[in-house]
C-alpha cells in the first residue's frame, strides 16, 4: 500500500491538482473523466511522472491503458513493474 500512498501524494503535487488532499484519494478513485478529471494531454504528463519518481517507463499507451484505471490499479502496474 505504500505505492498508493506515494502515488496520492505525486498526483496531486505534480499533476496540479489543487484543493485535494491526499486522505480524499482512495485506490479505487479513478484516473480520468468524472474521477480526477484528467484527461489525454495529462495522460502524457502522467506517462513522465511515473518514470521520474517510480522509474517505470509506459512505452505502449495500449499496455498503460489498463493501468490509467485508477490510482490503484496503476499502484499496482508499477509494484509490478518495479518487482520484475
Amino acid at each position: 500500500m505504500a505505492t498508493v500512498a506515494k502515488l496520492k501524494s505525486i498526483l496531486i503535487e505534480d499533476m496540479n491538482l489543487e484543493d485535494i488532499a491526499p486522505e480524499e484519494l482512495n485506490a479505487d478513485t479513478v484516473l480520468f473523466g468524472e474521477g480526477l478529471g484528467l484527461d489525454s494531454l495529462d495522460a502524457v504528463e502522467l506517462v513522465v511522472v511515473i518514470q521520474k519518481h517510480f522509474g517505470v517507463e509506459i512505452k505502449d499507451m495500449e499496455e498503460g491503458r489498463p493501468a490509467f484505471q485508477t490510482i490503484g490499479t496503476l499502484a499496482a502496474y508499477i509494484d509490478e513493474k518495479t518487482a520484475a
